[in-house]
């Protein structure tokens, strides 16, 4: 999973999948999940982010992961 934020657009894209998305559909104003060919959900789209998410706090509890990316 990669999270990227664009301060320039206040936007946050959450990639939960290497397959790339197919279909897009909103779900609420300025949400957009993204789907791959199989129907899985491979993306988040957030627009206004900063007005939609605590951006200031990032919290991960007990993911089972080997590797660990930091980058601001």
């Amino acid at each position: 999973m990669k999270i990227a934020y664009y301060p320039d657009t206040d936007s946050m894209y959450i990639d939960l999948s290497e397959k790339p998305s197919t279909e897009s559909r909103e779900v609420s104003p300025g949400v957009v999940l993204d789907y791959d060919e199989e129907g899985n959900i491979a993306g988040i789209d957030i627009d206004n982010a900063s007005r939609k998410l605590n951006l200031r706090e990032f919290v991960l509890n007990k993911v089972p992961v080997d590797k660990h990316t930091i980058a601001a």
